[in-house]
């Protein structure tokens, strides 16, 4: 064998240890950097937006988006008022579907109102008439099942006729 010529004995290097590692804390620092900041600006977006009002029952919460000022003022005017808060009407009654439908409607309204893509006045979604539909039939079932079962245009859809009771038009 040639003086020049080096057995390659499958042990790596000091100087190929050294790169792999620098390129490793590189990339983990990358990583914990994009990470970090990713965790921040949605921690300072949900302190900022109030987010944790929306965990509560307080229909005050729902003002923290001007679209909604005038829709909690006609409900704070409503027969709704004195029996029912936004999540009563807005939110399903059980556990966990409550919290996924406040999941689902915080991601929506945080990129509707981050993008500015939104309708004014604000226009209820058909995820959320079903809700709100099952609520109704929730509170007031045992005292129009034999109005839930006639025949019409729609019969299920309290909307039609009562779209103004939550808050008023």
């Amino acid at each position: 064998m040639d003086n020049k010529e080096v057995e390659h004995t499958g042990e790596r290097t000091r100087s190929e240890d050294l790169f792999t590692s620098v390129r490793f804390f590189s990339l983990s620092l990358i990583i914990v950097g994009i990470l970090g900041g990713v965790f921040g600006l949605g921690t300072f977006t949900f302190l900022y937006a109030e987010g944790y009002s929306y965990f509560s029952d307080n229909p005050d919460a729902c003002v923290n988006c001007h679209v909604m000022r005038d829709v909690h003022d006609r409900w704070s005017h409503s027969s709704h008022k004195a029996v029912a808060v936004c999540n009563d009407c807005h939110t399903p009654h059980v556990y966990p579907d409550a919290y996924v439908i406040k999941a689902i409607n915080g991601w929506n309204h945080s990129v509707a109102f981050t993008t500015f893509d939104f309708p004014e006045p604000i226009q209820i979604t058909d995820l959320n008439r079903r809700v709100v539909m099952e609520n109704c039939r929730y509170c007031h079932g045992d005292f129009v099942i034999s109005l839930i079962n006639h025949e019409g245009e729609d019969p299920n859809n309290c909307l039609r006729c009562h779209a103004g009771v939550g808050h008023p038009q």
